[in-house]
């Protein structure tokens, strides 16, 4: 695919080809995200001004925004330097003072003369029972009434770049959208009655009323699918890039997974059968697996990665397991351990920790296949670990693990099947964004036997109950974890928040009984004080947020979250999920400061009501936004302009649907539809999948 298409190169020239724009400007806008006459078509006003003109004053409710035409009157010069500039006005039944700050009075003479008239356009409040218009948007001579627009787009600004400015770019870069090819499917377009993509950007720029601006209005809804289908072709191509790829056929006689299910003191729920059989199906296909395996604390995502590495052992191969942290690797040991006894399958542990000789000797039993499974950190990516026959890598907890470093496991098999596993139930359209490029499972049943976790809100003010709560349940041999409020603004204030109530409790409850966690701590030091707690030596465990996904003590049944009105709701769920994993009824308290805000209350509430983490995630989405959900910084999320994940949730389905079916009738985009659709590609800056189309 050679270079962008002639026809768009209006929209990727440079800003100041459009009248009114020069090179500051441009630098301006460049500074927030506009680099392109195309970058102004995507930013889409938020509001409108009903600028039609009124016939008076009289009778109107202000403060408000009003066009009209006036009389103008005698001219008041302020008394100091800055004050204020006063022209009095009058609409024939009402008066009205223009006022001006910082005022050349010689240039308001002139175009504003005694006795002349002028159509003014502003926001007219009271004050001090007089009605006045500080600073008009607009005022001029009646015959030029025209230039006013009935209804003004208010554009979302960044620092020096005003409406005026945006009002006319805008209008250049519309003058400059070429007639292109639909790329839509013309019965979804007709389905949900969208306009041409030239009539969309119109409508968008040139609102009539509020509904031309919400999320919900036609045009609006078929620019933001335009995004979220560049978006979901550009996922799709990498998916079929990676299906490509000839992966190894690894078919089982299920004898090494029937042995562990028939050891298990419970039967799988509905959701794990579902979930391994569609792995099982996935590993006997001759392209790659690429899955990932969503599941809720305590759904039982363990078992179902084990199944998908005995299945590779069944087809006489070798299986990973990688965790993003040792403690976490050693804890995936600890669970696989039991299961894998049972089936005389060889299993070992890699991680930083190994070196000398005892490192050599795990590398060379691993070179000779002698090591069925390999449960590790990152470690296992390191140049000097070779596998006999690497078929299936199981990757835990997804979010720090970009499409990048699935890549980089494929290298380390010929043709390796990669299952992820992630504990954050995501709502269906952000699973969709992040993950478009696979194939989803989800275990949405608890095993039988979870104990429902005791869920109250508690008023810090009532914090000496708490504690004492905490002292009758470490006589009883319990555990139990602190979290501390994130201090947004500094890690070092979070420091302290978490220092002194761990002094705190230190203090009333006895040395040795509590440790700290936090993220400042050296990595040995923190591994030694979680070993610590993971093992009962301690009773209480204070953490920033860093009590890693994962950690599994079925011991502590007490999770106590301080200010847990600062904390989204999906990390509370994350948090509370700590607790509750063994025999022992669990509690979590959330302590909040109050008052508490309408959102904080609602957000607890809903936390109180159910343990859904899905239905959980998808009141997240609703009250915080996309943005905030996963922490954009770290998330991958793509940045949409226009579409919006919260208001249009079904459309990123849609799209995943119909850009899969367009790539599966027309693999090299080369049809009619195809062609156009490229064209969105490179409408949309999608080059990396414009990339993967020309290496195909």
């Amino acid at each position: 695919m050679s270079g962008r298409p002639e026809q768009l190169f209006p929209l990727f020239a440079g800003l100041e080809t459009l009248e009114g724009v020069g090179p500051k400007t441009a630098r301006t806008m460049a500074g927030h995200g506009i680099d392109a006459p195309r970058d102004l078509l995507f930013t889409l006003p938020h509001a409108v001004i009903d600028r039609r003109r009124v016939s008076g004053l009289a009778g109107r409710s202000l403060p408000a925004v009003l066009t009209l035409a006036v009389t103008i009157g005698e001219h008041h010069a302020p008394r100091n330097k800055g004050g204020a500039y006063r022209i009095h006005a009058s609409d024939g039944d009402a008066a009205l003072q223009l006022v001006y700050f910082h005022a050349r009075g010689d240039y308001l003479r002139r175009s504003l003369p005694t006795g002349a008239r002028r159509v003014v356009s502003g926001k007219i409040e009271l004050f001090d029972g007089m009605a006045q218009m500080v600073h008009p948007d607009f005022a001029v001579p009646e015959e030029e009434a025209g230039q006013i627009p009935d209804f003004e787009p208010v554009y979302p600004l960044g620092a020096g770049i005003s409406q005026k400015l945006m009002y006319k770019a805008t209008r250049g870069a519309l003058s400059r959208l070429p007639e292109l090819v639909e790329w839509i499917d013309p019965e979804l377009k007709r389905r949900k009655d969208w306009p041409d993509l030239h009539r969309a950007f119109e409508a968008a720029h040139t609102p009539h009323a509020l509904d031309d601006v919400a999320a919900t209005a036609p045009a609006h809804e078929r620019l933001a699918y335009d995004e979220l289908l560049a978006h979901q072709l550009t996922l799709a191509l990498a998916r079929r890039r990676a299906r490509r790829k000839a992966g190894k056929v690894s078919t089982g006689d299920g004898t090494l997974q029937g042995k562990v299910l028939a050891q298990l003191p419970y039967r799988p729920t509905g959701a794990q059968e579902r979930a391994i059989a569609e792995i099982n199906a996935d590993l006997a296909r001759p392209e790659r697996m690429h899955r990932l395996l969503q599941g809720d604390v305590g759904a039982g995502k363990t078992l179902v990665a084990f199944m998908a590495l005995l299945r590779a052992v069944e087809a006489g191969g070798q299986g990973v397991m990688m965790a993003p942290t040792e403690i976490l690797a050693r804890q995936h040991l600890e669970g696989l351990q039991p299961l894998a006894e049972t089936t005389g399958v060889v299993l070992e542990i890699l991680t930083g920790r190994d070196k000398g000789a005892e490192r050599r000797a795990k590398l060379a039993a691993l070179a000779r296949g002698d090591i069925a499974v390999l449960v590790g950190t990152h470690a296992v990516f390191q140049s000097d670990v070779v596998f006999a026959d690497l078929r299936v890598a199981v990757v835990d907890e997804q979010h720090r693990f970009g499409v990048r470093q699935r890549l980089e496991l494929g290298r380390k098999g010929a043709a390796v099947d990669v299952l992820v596993m992630t504990a954050t139930p995501i709502p269906r359209s952000l699973s969709l964004a992040q993950y478009g490029d696979m194939d989803v499972s989800v275990l949405d049943e608890k095993p039988p036997g979870r104990k429902p976790i005791r869920t109250a809100m508690v008023s810090a003010e009532r914090m000496d109950e708490v504690v004492e709560r905490l002292r009758g349940a470490i006589s009883e041999g319990r555990q139990c974890y602190w979290v501390c409020p994130l201090v947004e603004e500094s890690e070092s204030v979070d420091l302290t928040a978490a220092s002194e109530r761990f002094k705190r409790l230190r203090a009333v409850l006895g040395e040795g009984v509590v440790d700290l966690v936090h993220g400042q701590m050296p990595v040995a030091e923190k591994d030694t004080a979680m070993a610590r707690f993971v093992s009962g030596e301690s009773q209480v465990l204070v953490a920033t947020t860093v009590i890693e996904v994962g950690v599994n003590v079925p011991n502590a049944t007490i999770m106590v979250i301080e200010r847990a009105e600062t904390f989204g709701l999906a990390q509370l769920h994350q948090l509370r999920g700590r607790v509750g994993r063994g025999e022992a009824q669990s509690t979590c308290l959330l302590l909040y400061q109050p008052p508490l805000g309408e959102t904080g209350r609602k957000r607890l509430e809903v936390l109180r009501a159910t343990e859904d983490g899905f239905e959980i995630a998808e009141t997240d989405l609703a009250m915080r936004g996309a943005g905030d959900l996963i922490g954009t910084a770290q998330s991958g999320l793509p940045k949409f302009r226009i579409a919006d994940l919260e208001r249009q949730p079904g459309l990123m389905a849609t799209a995943q649907s119909d850009a899969r079916a367009l790539l599966e009738a027309d693999p090299e985009l080369s049809t009619e539809r195809g062609a156009a659709a490229r064209v969105l590609l490179w409408l949309m800056r999608q080059d990396e999948a414009i990339r993967l189309i020309s290496v195909g």
